[in-house]
């Protein structure tokens, strides 16, 4: 039981430390013009760990696991609607004005 706990725990770290580095190459990579659908596309994946969160905090069995899935749950919500927040001030800035192109 205790080599499978220390093994689940060396694999998720270089699952995190993969995803750290993939991360920082797409990201560093991507032009400055993408990076609005591409914070887009990152909010979608953060509705996903939503709801991984949800179903953690629901099978919760003892007090310091429903706490901790609550916090998950708070913690991604705050996630995805601030990168929603975020997202709309930034397509804001590419929508044209419609009184700009008026003449007076």
């Amino acid at each position: 039981m205790i080599l499978c706990r220390s093994s689940c725990l060396i694999c998720m770290s270089m699952v995190l430390i993969l995803a750290i580095f993939v991360g920082f190459e797409i990201i560093s990579k991507v032009p400055a013009k993408l990076h609005t659908p591409l914070m887009s596309g990152s909010n979608a994946i953060s509705g996903i760990t939503l709801v991984g969160a949800i179903a953690a905090a629901g099978s919760a069995e003892n007090s310091i696991t429903i706490l901790l899935g609550t916090l998950a749950v708070i913690f991604a919500t705050i996630n995805v609607v601030g990168g929603y927040v975020v997202t709309d001030r930034m397509l804001e800035m590419f929508r044209k004005d419609p009184g700009k192109g008026r003449r007076e």
